[in-house]
C-alpha cells in the first residue's frame, strides 16, 4: 500500500511496483489508509510523513491504538532525514528519499524489506516448530516414566514381594530344623522387603501423580516426605488449603520443577531446610522451594537444571523466577494462572 497525498508521486510509484509484479493499493490521505487498513493488511506499506490530514507519526499512533500491526517502509522529503532515522528506531523497515533517484531506489528498497519480513516470519516458525518438538520429546519422556514407574511397581515390586513371603514361609518351615539356615532366610526375607520399598519409592519418582485434582498436593508431600527420608537436610510442605490442580500436564510440571529444586538444594546448597510452599494468590497459583543454605553462586545461575525449569515453566504458562542471597539461602518460585 503506497500512503502518500501527492497524487503524481504516487501514480509513479504503484506503476513502478506493478512493473516488478506487485500488487498495489493506495491511500491519499492518513483517514484513508486507515479506512483501507481496516478492511485488509497489505504485507508492506509504503509511507509519506508529510500527508494532508496528519503526519505520518500521527497515522502510525492511530494504527496503533486500533491494533493494526502493518510494516512499513518511510518516504520523506529533503530534510527530513532525522525524522526518517528516528522512524526507523520506532519500527520502520527502511527509508527512502523523495529526489529524482526514488522510482529506481524503490523496488530494491520493498524487495529487500519484503525478504528482511519473510525472514523473521520464517524463524518464528521454526521457533514454534522447535518448542512443539521439545514440548513432544518432553511429554514423551514423561509418558516412559509413567510406563517405567508402573511397571516397577506392578512387575519388578509384586515379584519382590513374593519372593519375600516365600522366604518368611521357608524361615518358619527351616528354623525348626536348622536354626543358623533359618536366621539366613530372615536376613534374605528382610533385604528383599527394604529391595520392595526402594522398588516402591522409585516407582513413586517416576510416575509420581494419580488421576486426582489433589494429585500435586500429594506429590509434594511425597517428594518432601522422601527428600527428608535421606538424611541430609529437613524437607516439609506448607499447604493451609486445598488447592486442586485439575490439569494433570500442569501438575505434572510443576512436581517436575519442585524435584529439580530440591535435588539441588541437597546437593549444593549445604542447606539444613528445605521447605515447599503451595498456595492461592488471587488468580495464581504459587509454588515456592526455599532453603536456607549458602545461596547460589553466579555461574550456575544459569544451569541445565534452571533452563530445564524455566522451559517446563513456559510451556504450561508459568513465570519462573530465581531468588539468591548470599548465606541465606535461595528460593525457586513459579507462578502459574489458577483456575478452581
Amino acid at each position: 500500500m503506497v500512503v502518500d497525498d501527492d497524487e503524481g508521486l504516487r501514480l509513479l510509484i504503484s506503476d513502478t511496483l506493478r512493473a516488478e509484479g506487485y500488487a498495489v493499493a493506495a491511500a491519499d490521505s492518513g483517514a484513508a489508509a486507515v479506512a483501507a487498513l481496516r478492511e485488509r493488511r497489505p504485507d508492506l506499506m509504503l509511507l509519506d510523513l508529510q500527508l494532508k490530514d496528519m503526519a505520518g507519526t500521527a497515522l502510525l499512533g492511530r494504527l496503533k491504538q486500533e491494533s493494526i500491526a502493518v510494516p512499513f517502509v518511510v518516504v520523506t522529503g529533503q530534510g527530513d532525514q532525522k525524522i526518517a532515522v528516528e522512524m526507523m528506531r520506532q519500527g520502520a523497515l527502511d527509508y527512502v528519499m523523495k529526489d529524482t533517484g526514488i522510482l529506481d531506489l524503490l523496488p530494491p528498497v520493498v524487495k529487500r524489506a519484503l525478504a528482511a519480513l519473510e525472514a523473521v516470519r520464517s524463524l518464528a516458525a521454526a521457533q514454534v516448530e522447535q518448542r512443539r518438538l521439545e514440548k513432544e520429546v518432553l511429554d514423551i519422556s514423561e509418558r516412559e516414566r509413567q510406563r517405567f514407574g508402573a511397571d516397577l511397581h506392578d512387575g519388578v515390586g509384586q515379584q519382590l514381594t513374593a519372593i519375600e513371603l516365600m522366604c518368611v514361609g521357608l524361615k518358619d518351615d527351616v528354623s525348626a530344623l536348622d536354626q543358623r539356615l533359618g536366621k539366613q532366610l530372615g536376613k534374605v526375607a528382610g533385604m528383599l522387603r527394604d529391595a520392595v520399598a526402594q522398588t516402591r519409592a522409585l516407582a513413586r519418582s517416576l510416575s509420581p501423580l494419580d488421576e486426582q485434582p489433589e494429585a500435586l498436593q500429594n506429590g509434594l508431600a511425597d517428594l518432601a516426605e522422601r527428600a527428608s527420608s535421606l538424611g541430609r537436610l529437613r524437607c516439609r510442605m506448607e499447604c493451609l488449603t486445598a488447592l486442586p490442580v485439575k490439569d494433570r500436564v500442569a501438575a505434572g510440571h510443576l512436581l517436575r520443577i519442585a524435584q529439580e529444586a530440591v535435588n539441588n538444594a541437597i546437593k549444593h546448597s549445604g542447606a539444613s531446610e528445605v521447605v515447599l510452599r503451595l498456595k492461592e494468590r488471587g488468580a495464581t497459583l504459587r509454588l515456592e522451594i526455599s532453603d536456607n543454605g549458602k545461596g547460589l553462586p553466579k555461574d550456575r545461575s544459569r544451569g541445565m537444571g534452571m533452563g530445564i525449569m524455566n522451559y517446563r515453566a513456559g510451556i504450561i504458562g508459568a513465570k519462573l523466577t530465581l531468588e539468591s542471597k548470599p548465606s541465606k539461602g535461595v528460593s525457586v518460585i513459579c507462578e502459574l494462572p489458577y483456575k478452581t
